[in-house]
C-alpha cells in the first residue's frame, strides 16, 4: 500500500502552505459532460479506504463521498457541458473543468496537483503528477468526487433517456449502448465528434 500523503510531504517541504489535488471523470464516454473536482484535505488527514477512484467499487465510492467533503477544507466539482467538448475539444474542456472546480476553492491553493501529463490549459499554478490518483491523497479524493458526481448527472440522465441505459455504462461505450445508438440515434447529449467512429 503506497502511502498517499509521500508526495505531498514533499511538495509542503519544498516550502507550499496549501495544494490541492485535480482530477476528472468522464473523458472517454460518448455522451455526457466532463466532471472535475478540485480537493484541499487537511494534511495528513486519514480517510480509510480512499484510492483511484477507478480501482474503488461504486458502492465504495459512494460512501466516501461524503467522508471526503466532510474531511476537505475546500472542495469544487464542476462540470464542461457536451456542447463546451464539441466546441473546444475534450482535453480543453476537461481544462475549462478543472479551472472551474480550482477557482471555487476558499482559500485558493498555491499549488494544484493535476493528474496526468499535460496541465497546458489550467489557469493556476499547477504540477503535473502521472498516475496521482493512486500516488496523492488529494488527487486521490478528487477522483472520488468528480466520479460520484458525474455516476450521480448521468443517473439523472437515465430517467430523461431510458431508451440509452446511462444508468448501466454512464456513457462509456459498451456493446448495449451502441446497440441502442444504432435503434433510437443520438441525443441531446450525446457527443457527436466521439460518434464519427462509429460507422
Amino acid at each position: 500500500m503506497t502511502d498517499l500523503w509521500e508526495l505531498e510531504k514533499e511538495i509542503y517541504a519544498q516550502g507550499y502552505k496549501l495544494v490541492c489535488g485535480v482530477d476528472e471523470a468522464g473523458r472517454g464516454p460518448l455522451a455526457g459532460p466532463v466532471c472535475a473536482a478540485a480537493v484541499i484535505l487537511p494534511r495528513g488527514a486519514a480517510l480509510p479506504g480512499l484510492d483511484d477512484s477507478k480501482k474503488l467499487t461504486e458502492k465504495k465510492r459512494e460512501e466516501l463521498f461524503r467522508p471526503i467533503t466532510d474531511m476537505a477544507l475546500s472542495y469544487g466539482i464542476a462540470f464542461a457541458s457536451v456542447e463546451e467538448i464539441e466546441e473546444l475539444n475534450i482535453l480543453n474542456a476537461t481544462f475549462l473543468a478543472m479551472n472551474r472546480a480550482i477557482a471555487q476553492l476558499k482559500p485558493q491553493p498555491e499549488l494544484a496537483l493535476i493528474d496526468g501529463n499535460r496541465n497546458g490549459g489550467i489557469e493556476f499554478a499547477s504540477r503535473c503528477i502521472v498516475k496521482g490518483d493512486s500516488l496523492c491523497a488529494d488527487i486521490a479524493a478528487a477522483s472520488v468526487l468528480a466520479k460520484v458526481s458525474r455516476d450521480r448527472y448521468m443517473l439523472q440522465m437515465d430517467l430523461l433517456y431510458p431508451q440509452y441505459h446511462f444508468r448501466r455504462h454512464k456513457g462509456y461505450g459498451t456493446k448495449l449502448h451502441y446497440e441502442a445508438l444504432r435503434e433510437y440515434g443520438p441525443s441531446p447529449i450525446h457527443r457527436l465528434s466521439f460518434l464519427r467512429k462509429m460507422h
